[in-house]
């Protein structure tokens, strides 16, 4: 296990494989608040890695093998700072940063601060928080708090990916034999997902210079909001648009072939 030491009781756990061949770009892989690596290795990984690309994943403090002070306050400031800090540990070659949901906005913010990208993904990233998803974001918390993550997947999962999905893998859910536990309020998650409820997603869309593809599963039905996604797509200077109609939000998951075309010719 490749651990990189930040403190004490603090490190990132990373893998990573440098490109196979001339002209290849490195995809590092920002997880949404609730994933891990295992949601990039499944497919897009392998995928990436078979035509010669490298690939860099790795959980935040507080997710899967990543150790955390029980002090920290596990906020947007740490987790950017924490993608910056291993960006130039391993120093990748034509960085490309891929993010998922809130994982989009850590990589924006990565690359406002400075850091050296050839390009980045925002999948399922583009939102304001309206009350609408402050609200869901609160509920989450709830269910966490009542149920631990099978209530809150029970709830919620259904309005996070397409139909196609929802119904290959129902069974996985809403079972008779599940014993909701509580997460308890000292772990990774509970604390990432306290202050996930607080980032700061005003920023200035305008200032993503650099090459931006934004993928967008239109069967999200909690976090795609057509009218805004289209206002902050059109704020950015240099991007191109793919949607996924029958994809969710998780989308790279759901559907592991259309995102993998979606990033066959970027950034070009």
């Amino acid at each position: 296990m490749t651990m990189l030491e930040i403190g004490p009781n603090d490190g990132l756990y990373y893998e990573y494989t440098a490109p196979s061949r001339d002209g290849a770009y490195t995809y590092v892989f920002v997880n949404p608040i609730t994933g891990d690596v295992s949601l990039w290795n499944a497919a897009i990984v392998p995928a990436l890695q078979a035509k010669g690309h490298g690939t860099l994943v790795y959980n935040f403090r507080g997710q899967a093998n990543s150790p955390f002070d029980p002090q920290l306050e596990l906020n947007e400031q740490v987790i950017v700072s924490d993608l910056q800090k291993i960006l130039v540990h391993v120093r990748p070659p034509r960085t490309v940063l891929v993010g998922l949901s809130i994982g989009g906005l850590y990589a924006a913010k990565a690359y406002l601060n400075g850091a050296d990208v050839a390009g980045l993904v925002l999948v399922n990233t583009l939102r304001k928080i309206t009350p609408r998803l402050a609200w869901m974001n609160d509920a989450t918390l709830v269910a966490m708090k009542v149920g631990g993550p099978d209530l809150m997947k029970d709830l919620l999962f259904h309005l996070l990916v397409g139909e196609r999905f929802q119904e290959a893998h129902r069974d996985e859910f809403l079972k008779p034999e599940t014993q909701y536990t509580p997460l308890p309020a000292n772990t990774g998650a509970y604390n990432l997902l306290t202050w996930m409820g607080k980032t700061d997603w005003d920023i200035d869309w305008s200032q993503l210079q650099c090459p931006v593809l934004v993928v967008m599963g239109t069967q999200d039905r909690i976090f795609y909001d057509p009218p805004i996604v289209a206002e902050l797509f059109a704020k950015l200077p240099n991007a191109r648009r793919i949607d996924v109609p029958e994809a969710g939000h998780m989308l790279p998951a759901e559907m592991p072939d259309a995102f993998l075309a979606a990033l066959s010719d970027f950034p070009g």
